[in-house]
């Protein structure tokens, strides 16, 4: 029955219609995505991918095509010349053959387009294997086994795999399709009796094919020789005494082997008869199993582990030599500190005097509720969850900084023209020393709706930022909203940056409606032929689109530099191919309590064994120019990229202005991943590596049980050293209980490859780690009159410092209570912690105090809380919770001097126990509440300050310094 004409014509339209929409929307991807390269001049990189991958694509659809459509034509073209049914009824094979045969050329071409689209996707998604490998840049150094240079691992190798496996998968499809041909036209059949039946050239055909299969398996053995500098199978990663002494010569061996069985199945071509076939897959099997598997294991039972100590040592230094290489730290310097475990033991303050009050105290993750609370404003603006730390000379002090940029908060508004036309863009940075506050609330020195400029005068427009809206169309009429003066007038601006996409014309509004869906691009009156769209408007995604070949760190921070609000990025070169290093997973060494609150963004979970921060890189925040700049020069894998793409598209060291430079910091995931290698890595000598006896670990944080402490910046001076430096810290524990070392890095060195100081306490030191100083802390805090005038019982403990003070360690922490009025909770800085050596605790209301309280230099008493209740029952209660808390902390203090682990838990859960009836007895004494307990109140009892709404008038009330300094 045919189909009437006009259905029958109506069918190729539809189909035409929709491989137009399609094709439409593809390009829509392809030109928008042009459109926004060159908004940021950098086409290089567009069309070094686009191209690359295009070539990739086609190089690969071809020749996986070619190969196995040549071989299934080759089979088709020497099938046997018999009619359908010859050996029998039209059965089986025929019944098929009859069914394909009449629409063979559709099939075939259908099919082939069909394995050429998978294979050219999967070729072209390795570009960056192809661009490596192209351009490579030697490393001058030697890999220790072969004598080859690290070029070979880090991109030679890569790509002769990657294009060994695409033949292997030529080669597989080929012997399917060929023996699917074969079978059909009748080339060979299943006969019975007699089993299978296969004509010569069949058999020829087929023997060849596995030929070439095995003959890439001689190829493949010979290159996993090289494969062995990644091998795990021994005590680290790289080449073990088996790995050298079995498994490469076995893989040389069955490289030789499988060249012999090659030329048996090519044998075979010319021969009739399976039988050399036959023996070739057999021994080319039982060679794969003995000498590649038995022999191996052989080796690692009787040689290896009776004495692996001494087989491996020479192995295992080799792998500490390369991964301390690979990882940048080869220079950590580690040295004895004797630390003072008393205040009798304590060297004089003098020189140190100049150091502590500009101890930061002001915790980044806590306060950005503060910064909503007195410098928000309005409901359209918002900080990020954790600032950001930097440093800015104040009265002529560099000073470590607590800065924010106040950004644009989503409308509820359900209103296109309010979410994209007028609420367009953030307004203003935000900053605070850390070491200051104003009645427990940050001291702002750069506030306010306009800005103060205290930072220097500067554009305050944030178009480009974290928390920016996805797109905004600007620059069409004075309609995008900057703030509301103190008339409630609103005050409206233009853009006017050279960022952004034009979109007057009406084909590129077209292309945007259709990217975002949204019709409005092309019926709204608002936009006009001076309107630009910005997009992709988050930092870290700006240089990820720049700059595809980096691993960006997850934190960018913004900097006042040169009139310009800036973002600075740090970018990362990545590898997991350099031989002999450790590998380990980037995402588990960098995470920790920042990045699992989302506060910073956290890595993916690739592997890595080689990593250099070698690229720093800006975002404009007014009109989103991104600048990349070679921060480590002198790094292959960067160079090796920099040909890739063209050197202009990576500026050189020398263009960082001195003011920029200022602000660049040493980067906090390098950090995390050199301080998760060096707490093993820190032993150099490979016999006392194996015995793993001085392993370290990355405390908990205190605050999050099971997640790693994160690094701070913080001020300090290192021992030795002249002056305090703005530095990168972290501390190393023995189990929980014990601290093991202390970690620092100058931040602000300038140096792509500053050196890292490890200060080694002696073994039985007894200093204790973070988890169990702040057990410490809390029963010490637990009846502290603050927090019951704070109407708090539950303090909460800001970021834990350690810094090298006095020949010692010093523990401090701020403590906060949660303060909640009509606009919002907010924390108060109430107290300072400290923690001297092996257990001397001060609190204080300065850091100065706390300190006093320790060194019992100067030491005052704590002032007398007022209306605090009288009644007897409940202060018995108190009083002989306080004498349990007392007494378990003293227990615990004895059992871990003693080293009495069994004891120490024990006093550690009696003091947990204690501190929860100490809490539930001062709240009970704290329930008839009095005034003075308002949580408005201000930690010394006043009324906190209320901020006026006003945006040109200080919210920040008289600047108190918190180091009492």
């Amino acid at each position: 029955m045919r189909l009437p004409r006009r259905p029958r014509l109506l069918l190729p339209v539809l189909i035409a219609l929709v491989a137009i929409v399609v094709a439409f929307f593809i390009f829509t991807g392809v030109y928008t995505d042009y459109l926004w390269f060159e908004s940021v001049n950098y086409t290089t990189v567009f069309s070094t991918v686009v191209w690359t991958q295009v070539l990739l694509f086609v190089l690969g659809a071809l020749l996986m095509a070619g190969i196995v459509g040549g071989n299934m034509w080759l089979a088709h073209r020497v099938r046997p010349m018999f009619g359908i049914g010859m050996f029998g009824n039209a059965t089986g094979a025929d019944r098929y053959r009859m069914a394909v045969d009449p629409h063979r050329k559709v099939i075939f071409l259908i099919g082939m387009g069909i394995l050429g689209l998978f294979a050219g996707s999967s070729t072209s998604g390795q570009w960056r294997t192809w661009l490596l490998f192209f351009n490579g840049t030697p490393f001058k150094q030697k890999d220790p086994q072969f004598g080859l240079d690290v070029s070979f691992f880090m991109f030679t190798y890569p790509f002769i795999r990657m294009l060994l496996n695409f033949l292997f998968t030529a080669a597989i499809l080929s012997i399917i399709a060929a023996a699917i041909v074969h079978y059909l036209y009748g080339g060979f059949r299943i006969q019975q009796p007699g089993g299978v039946h296969a004509s010569r050239a069949a058999r020829a055909h087929l023997s060849a094919l596995l030929g070439v299969f095995v003959l890439l398996k001689a190829v493949a053995y010979w290159v996993d020789r090289y494969g062995l500098a990644f091998s795990d199978r021994g005590f680290v990663h790289g080449p073990s005494y088996t790995d050298v002494n079995a498994v490469l010569p076995a893989k040389t061996i069955l490289a030789i082997i499988a060249l012999l069985c090659a030329a048996l199945f090519f044998a075979g071509v010319v021969r009739p008869g399976g039988m050399l076939p036959g023996v070739s897959l057999g021994l080319l099997v039982l060679s794969a199993v003995l000498i590649g598997g038995v022999y191996p294991a052989l080796v690692e039972q009787f040689q290896v582990r009776p004495n692996q100590q001494a087989k491996e040592a020479p192995y295992i230094q080799r792998n500490i030599e390369s991964t301390r290489a690979a990882y940048s730290v080869k220079d950590a310097q580690v040295e004895e500190y004797s630390a003072a475990t008393n205040t009798q033991q304590a060297t004089q303050p003098q020189e140190e005097n100049d150091t502590i009050p500009g101890v930061r105290l002001l915790d980044p993750a806590l306060i950005s509720s503060s910064y909503q609370r007195w410098q928000g404003f309005r409901d359209y603006y918002q900080f990020p969850p954790q600032l950001d730390i930097d440093r800015y000379t104040i009265n002529g002090v560099e000073t470590d900084t607590v800065v924010a940029v106040r950004e644009v908060k989503a409308t509820e508004t359900n209103n296109w023209i309010n979410r994209h036309l007028v609420y367009t863009h953030g307004y203003g940075v935000v900053a605070a020393p850390g070491n200051k506050v104003a009645e427990g609330n940050p001291d702002f020195v750069e506030e306010n709706i306009p800005p103060t400029n205290a930072l220097g005068k500067y554009e305050p427009r944030i178009y480009f930022g974290e928390n920016s809206p996805d797109y905004s169309v600007v620059g069409g009429s004075k309609i995008e909203l900057d703030y509301v003066d103190d008339k409630n007038h609103q005050v409206s601006t233009q853009y006017t940056g050279k960022g952004g996409v034009p979109v007057g014309s009406f084909f590129n509004r077209l292309l945007y409606a259709a990217k975002y869906g949204e019709p409005n691009f092309i019926l709204s009156g608002a936009i006009n032929s001076n309107s630009k769209i910005l997009y992709i408007r988050d930092p870290r995604d700006r240089v990820q689109q720049v700059a595809p070949f980096l691993t960006l760190d997850g934190d960018p921070y913004p900097a006042v530099v040169g009139g310009r609000v800036l973002w600075i990025v740090d970018g990362y070169t990545t590898s997991n191919e350099y031989p002999y290093s450790q590998s380990n997973s980037l995402r588990d060494m960098t995470r920790d309590t920042s990045t699992e609150a989302h506060r910073v963004v956290g890595q993916p979970a690739d592997q890595i064994n080689y990593i250099r921060n070698s690229v720093k890189a800006t975002v404009d925040a007014y009109d989103g120019t991104v600048r990349l700049y070679a921060w480590d020069d002198q790094d292959p894998l960067l160079k090796t990229w920099q040909k890739a793409f063209g050197g202009s598209i990576i500026e050189p060291r020398s263009a960082i202005s001195p003011e920029l430079k200022a602000h660049l910091r040493y980067p906090t995931d390098l950090f995390k991943v050199q301080r998760e290698i060096l707490s093993k890595y820190h032993v150099t000598e490979a016999q006392a590596f194996f015995s793993n006896t001085n392993v370290w670990n990355v405390p908990d944080d205190p605050n999050a049980k099971g997640i790693r402490q994160p690094p701070y910046y913080v001020t300090l001076r290192m021992p030795g050293t002249q002056t305090p430096t703005f530095s990168l810290t972290s501390t190393f524990t023995k189990g929980e209980a014990q601290l093991a070392a202390f970690m620092a890095v100058e931040a602000t060195t300038g140096d792509a490859n500053a050196r890292i100081r490890i200060l080694q306490l002696p073994a039985g030191t007894p200093i204790q780690g973070p988890v169990q100083v702040q057990t410490n802390f809390k029963a010490a805090v637990a009846n502290d009159p603050t927090f019951q005038r704070s109407g708090s019982t539950e303090p909460i403990f800001g970021n834990l410092l350690t810094l090298p003070y006095r020949g010692g360690l010093l523990y401090v922490q701020p403590i906060y209570v949660q303060v909640k009025d009509a606009v919002k909770q907010y924390p108060v800085l109430t107290r300072v912690m400290v923690m001297f050596g092996s257990g001397q605790v001060g609190n204080g209301a300065t850091l100065e105090e706390a300190l006093q309280q320790v060194f019992g230099e100067g030491q005052q008493e704590r002032p007398q809380t007022e209306n605090q209740p009288n009644t007897s029952t409940e202060q018995t209660a108190v009083s002989s919770a306080a004498d349990k808390v007392k007494k378990a902390y003293e227990d615990a203090q004895a059992a871990f001097k003693a080293g009495d682990w069994t004891k120490y838990g024990e006093a550690q859960k009696a003091l947990a126990e204690a501190i929860a009836e100490m809490e539930a007895a001062v709240k009970g004494q704290n329930a008839p509440a009095s005034p003075s307990a308002s949580p408005s109140a201000s930690p010394s009892g006043s009324p906190s300050p209320t901020p006026s709404t006003t945006p040109t008038t200080s919210t920040s009330p008289t600047s108190t310094p918190i180091s009492g300094a």
